[in-house]
């Protein structure tokens, strides 16, 4: 008997949908391989059209989280559900709107954890952004709960130590090359100068 050969859908899924909450579990991988952005988050998602292009889906970011500044393809639509989503100088709490699209948006930051309800749509919802960026950043908002108080510190230490292992292997390499370096620039030139000229 010949396998069925699976087909694409070729018109948009209009189909009626009614979900409970309940139903949809939460998922870690799923958030990870939608959105690449640093661990921790999980999603729920509720409906995907490949043909429009379009993905709903809940999102819950963990106390002490931060989005790094970034950009996508795609663009989006979030409305806060739960907690405190903050970017743009902006404290939003439940209720509050936000949109992006393909220009540099962010840093967010979740003190106290955040729910938020996504539509995003278009090309794409990997996000792009840059690792050192991210790693430097120094949370500015506030937590207001004594568990947030803390994810926020252990979230700055999670941060702090790549950074800090980086500079490390930085300063390991320069020495290999016979170049003692402090981490700054102008001892760095004169002890090229010293050793005949700037090395390239």
């Amino acid at each position: 008997m010949p396998t069925k050969k699976k087909t694409t859908r070729k018109t948009p899924d209009h189909r009626f949908r009614a979900i409970y909450d309940r139903d949809v579990a939460w998922d870690e991988d799923t958030a990870n391989e939608l959105l690449a952005l640093p661990k921790g988050l999980k999603v729920k998602i509720f409906a995907y059209d490949p043909v429009m292009k379009r993905v709903d889906f809940k999102l819950r970011f963990p106390k002490g989280y931060v989005e790094p500044r970034h950009s996508h393809k795609g663009w989006h639509c979030i409305l806060v559900t739960k907690g405190r989503m903050c970017v743009a100088g902006k404290d939003l709490r439940p209720g509050d709107y936000v949109f992006g699209w393909d220009e540099l948006h962010g840093p967010y930051e979740y003190p106290d954890g955040c729910e938020v309800f996504v539509v995003f749509g278009g090309e794409g919802t990997h996000h792009v952004w840059d690792q050192d960026t991210f790693l430097r950043h120094r949370t500015v908002w506030k937590a207001e709960t004594a568990a947030g108080k803390k994810a926020v510190t252990r979230s700055e230490e999670a941060r702090k130590r790549p950074l800090e292992k980086r500079k490390a292997e930085k300063r390991a390499s320069t020495r290999k090359k016979g170049v003692h370096y402090d981490g700054s620039r102008e001892k760095l030139v004169r002890i090229r100068n010293l050793q005949g000229g700037r090395r390239r």
